[in-house]
């Protein structure tokens, strides 16, 4: 099992667009073979930012997803909603 952390920062203004976005692409990946849970956050601190936290089979079932079409799809959406590309961490129990 490992889990993905994803950290997103949202231009200004745009954090309504930006759920229904996370919320397109969650149902996705809810779908792709692996896939166990997920979890999303706001940064208390700096509310621009967003990590969300998925739990996948093993890191396998994670590359599927991240190079899917599906996945590159979603992420165009995120593209005008973002500051900068989603910055990924691979973390694995110890």
């Amino acid at each position: 099992m490992i889990k993905v952390l994803i950290e997103r920062i949202i231009a200004e203004g745009l954090e309504t667009p930006y759920e229904a976005a996370a919320r397109n692409i969650l149902q996705q990946a809810i779908q792709s073979p692996g896939y166990l849970f997920g979890e999303s956050f706001a940064d208390l601190q700096h509310p621009d930012r967003r990590f969300v936290i998925v739990t996948w089979q093993n890191l396998h079932s994670w590359e599927r997803w991240e190079q899917s079409p599906e996945r590159r799809e979603c992420l165009a959406a995120f593209a005008p909603i973002l500051v900068e590309e989603e910055k990924i961490t691979l973390l694995e129990p110890l």
